[in-house]
């Protein structure tokens, strides 16, 4: 089965099934697989072929899984991204996908239509957009008048679904292709947990991105496996977003430590009724054990973290997948994925020992695209390398203790410090720069940058964050910047960046003190 006829199977069987929720308008499980099939006939009609790839610049709204699943059954494979992103981030995937057509929304357009130059192979914008707009193609008039029959597409489950883009430690996005078995595996295997299998009664809550590995999948793909209820958040706002919850008597939450902490915040948190829940995961960063147990106190459901990343589906560890919840780690891997940890060889190393964590299964990617060499440093005999450095303890439950690569976790979003030193140097009074992440209560991490200026050159905090604003998605610019005489380096010249994480931990620790 393909992830097309996964939905075409739920409308079947449930047609008149609440599909989606979305600002209190439903959406049926019957309505939902025809506006997915106007969307696959409307493609095919503009020359989309099984294999090609289409864009998706969408937030949350019913828009997003239309087009999603339009696109799977059209054969073709989809690419979301951040609707964050800037014109030259939307244009360079678009253009390292070769993607030949781009379905977006109202306010999007205008990043879509300057991200297009720079990609040679995309034929068509297609935006849900209330009138004309030159060079782009109106999706009331492509997809709104489409046959709502399904399209006459055989998919191979084995081939691509989604090109989920994540940053490497050169800054440079990497495609990671995930197929549709790929992703259904995932959804099984989480499925086996009797803690998260999915129940019929179920009604799904959904605040974070769909463009995200997690929600689109764990939260999306597995709630239209069952044929449940989605109530779709566009805009996350704690208040508004816990009455939602109430309102419909949700009873999955998957969140992610800036929501909890959000929460934990609000005066009135006590007078919420959230009994509902029956099912509570966060994902993306670390949780503070304090946010857990207040949020776990009100819902009287413990709150499951796990580790995951697009590589892999997303899910790799869950704690709900052992017999005890640990506080503090990831829990143990899910039925059907193996996990080890690894010296710099490959070895494998006694439990309670730091070192790489690898897993395998059947949600593993099918590798990067066109790179190569980048796969075979991931995938070394059937395994992931991961690149995150982790101990596993005498019951099977993983920690993650650093990161081999210098990623930063915003808010569950993968930041890459090369990329935003890049940026850093394009500014013309920035002679050097290094950033690094500092611990954040509400985002989990944020970015500082350490500063060299050019002599005689000046430029304040505020210009270069505003510089880095105009260039980049808002979550990847530094929140702090400090200015330095010069990088501490090593005798070839390389960063050391453990000295400046030490640093910027103790800089926050001093203001938090401070302001204490």
């Amino acid at each position: 089965m393909d992830l097309g006829q996964m939905l075409a199977r739920s409308a079947a069987q449930n047609p008149q099934k609440t599909a989606m929720i979305f600002h209190d308008q439903p959406t049926t499980y019957a309505e939902l697989d025809q506006r997915a099939n106007q969307v696959a006939n409307g493609l095919i009609a503009l020359g989309i072929q099984p294999g090609d790839r289409v864009g998706v610049l969408i937030h949350n709204m019913p828009l997003f899984v239309e087009a999603y699943y339009g696109i799977l059954k059209a054969g073709a494979t989809v690419v979301p991204m951040n609707v964050l992103y800037k014109p030259g981030e939307v244009g360079y995937i678009m253009q390292d996908s070769g993607a030949k057509a781009l379905l977006t929304f109202g306010p999007f357009t205008q990043v879509a239509q300057a991200a297009a130059p720079a990609a040679p192979e995309l034929r068509h914008i297609i935006a849900a957009v209330p009138q004309p707009t030159p060079g782009v193609l109106q999706w009331s008039e492509v997809i709104g008048k489409a046959p709502t029959t399904p399209p006459p597409v055989m998919v191979d489950p084995e081939s691509i679904a989604v090109f989920c883009y994540t940053s490497g430690t050169t800054g440079r996005p990497k495609g990671a292709m995930l197929s549709h078995n790929n992703l259904i595996a995932n959804c099984e295997q989480c499925d086996q947990i009797e803690r998260i299998r999915v129940q019929p009664t179920d009604i799904t809550w959904l605040a974070l991105p769909l463009f995200h590995s997690y929600a689109m999948n764990v939260g999306m793909n597995m709630s239209v496996m069952h044929g449940v209820t989605m109530v779709i958040i566009d805009r996350f706002e704690p208040a508004s977003s816990l009455d939602a919850v109430q309102k419909y008597h949700c009873t999955v939450l998957y969140g992610a430590p800036p929501m909890f902490v959000a929460w934990s915040q609000l005066p009135n948190l006590s007078e919420y009724n959230l009994t509902s829940l029956r099912y509570i995961a966060s994902g993306a960063a670390a949780l503070p054990v304090a946010i857990m147990n207040t949020f776990e106190r009100l819902s009287g459901v413990p709150i499951s973290e796990g580790y995951g990343l697009s590589e892999a589906s997303p899910v790799v560890t869950t704690n709900v997948a052992g017999p005890v919840t640990k506080p503090g780690t990831v829990g143990p891997t899910i039925p059907g994925v193996e996990a080890k940890i690894v010296d710099e060889s490959g070895n494998e190393l006694p439990r309670g020992q730091l070192g790489e964590l690898i897993c395998r299964g059947a949600n593993i990617m099918k590798g990067y695209w066109k790179q190569p060499e980048a796969t075979a440093e991931a995938l070394r005999d059937g395994w992931l390398y991961t690149g995150d450095l982790a101990t596993e303890d005498e019951d099977g439950y993983f920690t993650i203790v650093d990161r081999k690569k210098d990623m930063i976790v915003v808010s569950g979003y993968n930041v890459y410090p090369r990329e935003v030193e890049e940026t850093l140097f394009k500014h013309p009074a920035v002679a050097d720069a290094a950033v690094v992440q500092y611990p954040d209560p509400y985002q989990g991490e944020s970015v500082m940058a350490f500063v060299v200026l050019k002599q005689g050159a000046t430029a304040t905090e505020q210009e270069l964050i505003d510089f880095c604003r105009s260039e980049i998605a808002v979550f990847k610019c530094p929140r702090k910047i400090v200015f330095v005489n010069d990088l501490p380096k090593n005798n070839t010249g390389k960063v050391l960046r453990r000295e400046l994480r030490d640093r910027a931990k103790e800089l926050t620790q001093a203001q938090a003190q401070t302001q204490g």
